[in-house]
């Protein structure tokens, strides 16, 4: 419940909007499809999760080994 109340910039408010967009959209359709999917694409942003939720997609590095010039480089020779 404290998860739901923080963090909501303007895409995650977006993101909501679109998806209750589209549930108002399946109810006045009759269409259960969208109803669904409007579910689904509500849920992600009211609970913070999916891609864009706190830079989840993002890719993690390790850390950068140090280059020491004084150090022998080896090479493989390919056939």
């Amino acid at each position: 419940m404290f998860n739901l109340l923080r963090n909501w910039d303007f895409m995650r408010v977006l993101r909501l909007a679109l998806g209750l967009y589209v549930i108002v959209e399946g109810i006045r359709m009759h269409d259960t499809m969208l109803i669904t999917l409007g579910g689904i694409f509500t849920l992600m942003p009211v609970f913070n999760i999916g891609c864009s939720a706190g830079g989840t997609c993002t890719p993690r590095y390790r850390e950068r080994q140090t280059f020491n010039p004084n150090e022998d480089i080896s090479y493989k020779e390919i056939k």
